[in-house]
């Protein structure tokens, strides 16, 4: 069992990185996406991870000196992995988590943040951080057809670093697209009065994640 995961493993990392230097490998298509979370002309996919992993929620009062109380996007989350098919079974290609944006670009926030919104290769270590540009609701396109779950997202590389053996997968990322959504909406119960403010929940999501690079 070892073995042949070692060996999909390594027809990953195969299938991955000549999708990058060879164009004509195997493309990746996203779907048609509105203006608003189509990456701009001269942009093009190069990989489809299918994440599986949880948004988290703090429980803050609506307003200063409110007496009423709801959920918030916890700034540290969400956590996911993401996965590629191969043959029968999915392999783990890429994590994504919070973390600060030690090599930021022209397109990153001044001041940057504590954290960003990170991705980072599971091969070789490479990194990309990314900003949201615009978001749909979940529901109101095809692209993004679950209503009630977390929004659809195009983001933009606002850093990228190499991995300490020098790999390079992520560091020509340009954007990504959250798509296909389902699951991780804040819950309907559980935060409304101040008593409940600190409380904190995991909400499991899917989505897909489509990473885009410059066209050469």
């Amino acid at each position: 069992m070892r073995v042949r995961s070692l060996f999909l493993a390594i027809l990953a990392l195969g299938w991955m990185f000549g999708e990058v230097t060879h164009a004509g490998a195997q493309k990746i298509t996203p779907p048609t996406t509105p203006n608003a979370l189509t990456p701009p002309a001269g942009n093009s996919a190069f990989l489809l991870g299918q994440a599986v992993g949880t948004q988290g929620y703090v429980c803050l009062p609506t307003s200063a000196g409110a007496s009423t109380a709801s959920w918030t996007v916890n700034a540290a989350r969400p956590e996911a992995t993401l996965f590629v098919k191969v043959f029968d079974r999915y392999v783990e290609v890429v994590t994504h988590f919070l973390s600060p944006d030690t090599n930021p670009n022209q397109f990153a926030p001044n001041p940057l943040p504590f954290g960003s919104a990170s991705w980072q290769s599971s091969f070789d270590s490479s990194k990309v951080w990314g900003k949201t540009l615009q978001s749909i609701p979940a529901g109101s396109d095809q692209s993004c057809p679950n209503t009630g779950a977390i929004p659809c997202l195009l983001l933009q590389s606002i850093g990228t670093e190499a991995g300490p053996t020098g790999g390079s997968f992520l560091t020509k990322t340009t954007f990504i697209q959250r798509l296909n959504t389902q699951g991780g909406s804040a819950p309907n119960t559980g935060c409304s009065i101040l008593s409940d403010v600190g409380k904190q929940t995991l909400v499991p999501y899917t989505a897909d994640y489509y990473f885009f690079h410059g066209d050469e």
